[in-house]
This record gives C-alpha cells, structure tokens and sequence, in this order.
C-alpha cells in the first residue's frame, strides 16, 4: 500500500485545518470562506513510526452555480482513486447537511476504507450533537477537534492500521521549478501539458490556482519538482484575505525554489507587474527562464519573436541574459523546449568555477581594464573567488572596494557572462578589502 489520506467533505468544515495539523505545517490556506481550497494540496505525516500522504481537497458542493463545481468534484475524485484511505469530514457545529449527504452518496461509490469524522467537537455538548450524522449510514464516527487535536490521536490510531508499516521512499532533493505570473497566463496548463494528466485545476478564470502545488517531473531525462502558484496581481488588486495569503504563497514558493519559470501572455504584452515579478526572482537570486505564452493567438505580421524578445529584454534590463521560449501551450508547441531552457539554466546555476581558473582567466581582464581611478586612487584586485552559496556569487579582493563603481560591476559581470554560461542566472558580485 502507498500509504495515503484523503480528506473529503463539503466546504468549510475543516478539512484544511485538519491537513495542517496531521503535515505540522501551514501550508494549505485556511479561510472561513468556503471553498477555498480547489486543487488537491499534499502534505507527508507519520504516526507510531508509519509514514503517510495526506491529500486535503476542495469542498464538494452540487447544484450550485459555482463555476469551478465541476472542476472541484473532478479533483475529489482523483485524490479519492489516489488514497487508500478517505476521512470524510463533518461538521457539528454546523449539523447535519443536505451537501452532506450529496457527499456521502460520493464517497460510497469508492471502494476504499472510510473513516467519518466529525469536527469542532469541542466540549460535551457537541459530543452529543453527533450522534445525528449515523444516519449516513457509517458505523462509527469519530470526533475530533481539528483545530486544538482533541480525538485525532485516536482518528489516527485506526487509520494505520489500514496501512503497512513500510514508510514512504525518501524523495530525493530535486531541483525546484515555480510557475510564476500574472492570473491566467497558463501556468496550469502548462503543467498539465507536461505532466500529460489533469494534476491542478485549469479554468480560464484568473485566480484558480490559490495555494502553490508541488508535483514531481521525471521523464525524458528530467527529474524536478514542478510548482504551481497562484497568479501574482499588483497590491492594489488583493482585496481579500484568502489571495492575499495566495499571494504570500507565490512569493514564498518563489523564495524556496531554485529556478522561477515566469510565464507571459502574449496578447497582453510584458506589464509592470511581470517586471516586478522577475525582480523579485532576481533579488531572490533564482534562475529565470521566459516562456511567452499564446503565441498563437498573436496576429501574424504584427510581431516576429526578434522583435518581441527585445521589448522583454529592454524591460528586464540590465539583467538581459534570460532564455525566452514562444509556446502555445495549449497547442503543445515548444513545451519541451521550456524543459530544455530549465535544464540549462539549473546546470549553470549550479556551476563552480575554481579559484585558478578565475586567477587565470579573469584576473588578467581586470588588470587591463582597471576600475577607473578615483581622486588619484588605483583600485587593485589582487585575488578572485566564488563564494560556496546556491546561486553563483564572486568575491574580488582589492585594496580600495569603495572606489568601485556601478558601471565596472556590471563590466565584470558581462566578463563572467562571456567566459562562462550564466544565462538565466543572476549573479552576485562582492568587492572586499583583503
């Protein structure tokens, strides 16, 4: 068995309170407002020396003139056929529900082991406001207070003994890609199309995509973890709390991955909110692949690539040397070459260059091309070397850092650029007085 949870239930009764709780993290969005959670979100748990998945799932609803109803079900489903074992969650403080019972003809149809678990059990009253939902036909509920743990050690108990006592295999430590952009540039789709299944939601509704999800990648020769964020919109545009945290969760899946993929929508062009996207990859020290989307929707005659790659790279500079890929994602062109450009881009970034071939090949550039002198002061460097950090960072000591200016920086770093592949990642460059 893989050993793997689904949780399952209407909107709003606590399935992701229960998720965080069961992962010790906070990384699936908790919110009163129903239906907040719509992809499948995965988190890893262990219990009495048994580790297991956890899928926490967007609250079903039927009937309802919620656009992503369908979508939503369509996710249930998966992580339901995933699991080996599914908590269906109640909620008595609301009482039983009409959605309730929608639910639970659902989940009937699954062959899996259910366990009904009743949340916000928190003092004895609840404890007998319960009782109602046997009437859905299980045998046993179990009462949990999702939010404070009350029940859940007990939950848990019988739930692994659904489950084989071989932990989950240890997933190696990958590269990490985030899919980053404005609200509906395709980031979904994109992974989809590579993943080649229906792993997130896609609508072409902005803002599908609220919490940032992790999926493996391992073909062709690829092995990375894929992420999907919500779309990053202007600060002035997040008006409730849920995108605000969405936005949060972007921000930080930008920070904790190793190469951001921002995507564009080539109709609309690169806009502000784009740049401050790829500063923010930049600042974060990531490596940047370009992928402009919907090239086929472009009008012929009105854009070549040539000119549509220098309008990007005049409103990212100075940080010019970026791969930028024109795909269409949902026609499957030049998807691979996305992959490609990642790849790349994660073998330079992770390059180290030896303190004798910088002596040797970049040293000599510097002593012909000298900072210039500052109220007769000669800048020196006297010795070049790269820092042990996850991004490439230089170090050049010289007797006079102080006196070296914008320009010369950026003149070594073109250097840098010339004599080794640093496309797609920025690098930092230090002068220190030895």
């Amino acid at each position: 068995m893989s050993n793997i949870i689904a949780i399952v239930g209407r909107p709003n009764v606590g399935k992701s309170t229960l998720f965080n709780r069961l992962t010790g993290e906070r990384d699936a969005i908790v919110d009163p407002t129903s239906g907040v959670t719509r992809d499948r979100h995965y988190g890893v748990s262990d219990w009495n020396g048994i580790e297991f998945s956890v899928i926490d799932t967007g609250g079903v609803v039927t009937g309802s003139d919620d656009v992503f109803e369908e979508a939503i079900i369509r996710q249930v489903d998966l992580a339901m056929e995933e699991a080996d074992v599914i908590i269906f969650m109640v909620d008595v403080k609301e009482g039983l529900s009409p959605l309730d019972e929608d639910v639970a003809d659902m989940i009937r149809r699954s062959p899996k082991k259910i366990f009904l678990v009743a949340n916000k059990v928190d003092n004895s009253n609840r404890s007998a406001d319960a009782i109602e939902f046997y009437s859905l036909g299980f045998e046993k509920i179990y009462e949990i207070s999702a939010i404070n743990g009350f029940g859940t050690g007990d939950l848990l108990d019988d739930i692994v003994k659904e489950f084989s006592s071989a932990t989950i295999e240890e997933v190696p430590d990958l590269p990490k890609i985030a899919f980053v952009g404005r609200p509906n540039v395709g980031k979904s789709s994109m992974i989809n199309a590579l993943l080649g299944d229906e792993r997130n939601i896609v609508t072409p509704i902005p803002g599908t995509t609220r919490d940032s999800i992790y999926t493996r990648y391992n073909s062709f020769g690829f092995d990375f973890l894929l992420v999907d964020t919500a779309g990053l919109r202007k600060k002035g545009k997040v008006t409730e709390n849920i995108e605000f945290y969405s936005v949060m969760r972007s921000v930080r899946a930008i920070e904790n991955s190793d190469i951001c993929v921002l995507m564009l929508d080539a109709t609309q062009g690169i806009e502000s909110q784009d740049i401050n996207i790829f500063g923010l990859a930049q600042k974060n020290h990531k490596g940047v692949v370009v992928v402009v989307n919907k090239w086929d929707l472009v009008e012929k005659g009105t854009n070549t690539h040539k000119d549509y790659e220098d309008l990007i790279r005049s409103r990212i500079a100075p940080f010019t040397d970026v791969p930028i890929i024109f795909t269409s994602v949902i026609n499957k062109q030049r998807i691979h070459k996305t992959l490609d450009a990642i790849n790349q881009v994660h073998k330079s970034r992770s390059q180290s260059i030896s303190t004798r071939k910088l002596m040797d090949e970049i040293l000599p550039l510097i002593i012909d091309n000298p900072p210039p002198a500052v109220k007769g002061k000669f800048v020196k460097v006297k010795y070049i070397t790269q820092l042990k950090l996850a991004y490439p960072a230089f170090v050049f000591f010289c007797n006079m850092p102080q006196y070296v200016g914008e320009s010369y920086r950026r003149y070594v770093e073109n250097r840098l650029r010339e004599r080794y592949n640093f496309t797609g990642v920025p690098i930092e460059i230090y002068f220190r007085q030895k």
